[in-house]
């Protein structure tokens, strides 16, 4: 009989934010599978679970999986850390899960603590978000992925390593000009800090720790379009010489609809 994989939330922080199920998940389970075991020991420790631990991370997943597999198969109950929040959210896991799904092996989430929640709550923007994870590096495929997204209603979040925030907030503030925008750093921890501030202003960033930006979703100002009908949006597009197939993706992204259901609109047409 196979095992189940557990995909365990740890604390983004503060210790103490780790809920009574992944602490009886994290006791019984036969493995750990950890991002960092050195980190992971630090919260393993405190709360005196001595399970065993094995390194899972982006640089061994393809190669650890198999025998990942051939474990669970064999009836053992296996979890899933990363070093902070949810595995598979802008972590390792993804590919596990998949694999699992194809093997038969079930696979079942430990709910927690996650910075992408806890951000937007703290941001009070309405409207729902789209989570975007770790901008690319590479400057064309970071415009590329935002230019799929900066006309959304809905608020962009974002992760962000220290040594990298003041380059994002200038990247998105040229692409997305000075829209409101909540910077979170080091949530949960003693030295918490939630800066709430407008796109393009100049401001001292402690670059300590780890942050989470959200930005305010568009409005209507920032794409006059969005107030025409999906039709009317579509017709604009094509008139200004794009190609009906790149027409049907720029409206597409520019509304956060499926594409197909722009093309529809040049059928009936």
């Amino acid at each position: 009989m196979n095992g189940t994989l557990y995909l365990v939330a740890t604390p983004i922080g503060n210790l103490d934010e780790i809920t009574l199920r992944a602490l009886d998940t994290l006791k019984t389970a036969d493995l750990i599978l950890c991002e960092d075991t050195a980190h992971s020991a630090r919260l393993l420790n405190h709360y005196g679970i001595k399970a065993d631990k094995q390194s899972y991370h982006k640089f061994n997943e393809a190669s650890r999986a198999a025998s990942v597999i051939e474990a669970l198969r064999a009836g053992k109950n296996i979890a899933l850390i990363s070093d902070a929040g949810m595995p598979c959210v802008s972590d390792p896991g993804a590919r596990l899960v998949e694999e699992c799904r194809g093997a038969g092996i079930p696979v079942t989430v430990i709910s927690g603590a996650s910075a992408v929640i806890n951000a937007y709550a703290l941001s009070g923007f309405s409207g729902g978000f789209t989570f975007l994870g770790f901008l690319p590096e590479k400057a064309p495929a970071k415009k590329k992925l935002l230019d799929a997204y900066k006309n959304l209603p809905s608020a962009l979040i974002f992760y962000c390593a220290p040594h990298d925030i003041a380059a994002t907030l200038d990247f998105l503030y040229k692409e997305l000009s000075a829209r409101a925008a909540v910077v979170c750093r080091e949530l949960t921890k003693l030295h918490e800090e939630i800066i709430r501030y407008t796109l393009g202003d100049e401001i001292t960033w402690n670059v300590k720790g780890e942050f989470v930006i959200v930005v305010k979703g568009a409005d209507e100002a920032d794409n006059p379009l969005l107030s025409l009908t999906p039709e009317e949006h579509l017709k604009s597009v094509i008139s200004s010489g794009l190609s009906v197939k790149d027409a049907v993706k720029k409206v597409a992204a520019d509304r956060g609809a499926d594409k197909n259901s722009i093309y529809q609109l040049t059928v009936k047409k």
